[in-house]
């Protein structure tokens, strides 16, 4: 053979060779393939392991809900196909780090469960096909949402976000949050109570809860709620401390109770004027709230 027929030899077989270790070498753990890798989280369709798996190698804040587009389950076995979100039934953990699922998207919600690192198990209650999202390495507790934080269970959600009016003239200049007449309602940020009307049922009998956080130059103001009787201007007020509980003071029918829950600069004793009032005087407090430790909704 010849020089030139030997190097052309030469070179071809580290070309196919090159092919081959590439063909040979693991599958890289973030290319989801229905197969539990080493440095992924897995979710089972069933309990025990057992079902078709999703494999993921980094943190997810929301699953989908239809296909094409949903992370789906993998793997052979029941399930194959389905969309994980409020799915699974268990999980291993088999990378480096901590993941937490959520009940929540977003990373949200008031339960929660940790995994550490080569943990296999099944979720708990509240979680077993309540899963929504997940995130590698955690480093506090989850937020909460704001409608779960204010009444410190489930059933309340937010009724009409901030400058959300559809159904009247003006803007709204707070976040209104509805679960049902007489239920606990919460501080959400911890000051003094500098302002107190309790009102009354009706349209014309408005209430006010003010409460201003000197350090964060904010003054959170709760409307249409029934103050506690305990309650005294000058007084100071606990983060999730109960103040009040849910009425329709300043509402005309008792089916539209809610919680006018509004964020404004400064030490302000009045929430601002919303129907009829074309003008915002409060900015949009969605990143406030975040910052507060709570989801928006």
């Amino acid at each position: 053979m010849s020089t030139f027929n030997k190097i052309l030899a030469a070179t071809a077989a580290m070309v196919a060779g090159g092919a081959m270790l590439a063909t040979a070498s693991p599958a890289s753990a973030a290319v989801r393939n229905g197969v539990c890798e080493a440095g992924e989280f897995c979710y089972y369709f069933n309990s025990d392991n057992k079902g078709s798996v999703s494999d993921f190698a980094g943190s997810v804040a929301d699953y989908g809900t239809k296909q094409p587009s949903c992370f789906d389950f993998k793997g052979a076995g029941a399930g194959k196909g389905k969309c994980i979100k409020n799915s699974a039934a268990s999980v291993w953990n088999r990378s480096a780090k901590t993941v937490r699922v959520y009940y929540n998207s977003n990373y949200g919600g008031s339960v929660y469960q940790d995994f550490k690192p080569g943990a296999k198990g099944n979720l708990k209650a509240g979680l077993k096909n309540q899963n929504a999202s997940h995130q590698f390495g955690p480093s506090s507790a989850p937020r909460a949402n704001m409608s779960y934080a204010l009444y410190k269970t489930g059933g309340g959600g937010i009724s009409c976000g901030f400058d959300g009016y559809t159904h009247t003239s003006g803007r709204h200049e707070g976040i209104d949050i509805a679960r049902s007449v007489g239920s606990d309602v919460h501080a959400l940020v911890s000051g003094q109570l500098i302002y107190l009307a309790r009102g009354h049922n009706g349209g014309s009998g408005l209430s006010t809860i003010s409460i201003y956080n000197a350090s964060l130059n904010k003054t959170i103001i709760y409307l249409h709620s029934a103050p506690l009787s305990s309650l005294r201007v000058g007084q100071q007020i606990s983060r999730g401390q109960r103040i009040a509980d849910e009425a329709w003071h300043g509402v005309s029918s008792s089916g539209a109770a809610h919680t006018h829950v509004e964020m404004r600069p400064g030490r302000q004793t009045l929430a601002a004027k919303s129907v009829g009032d074309p003008t915002l005087s409060n900015p949009n407090p969605n990143a406030f709230w975040v910052s507060q430790g709570y989801n928006v909704r």
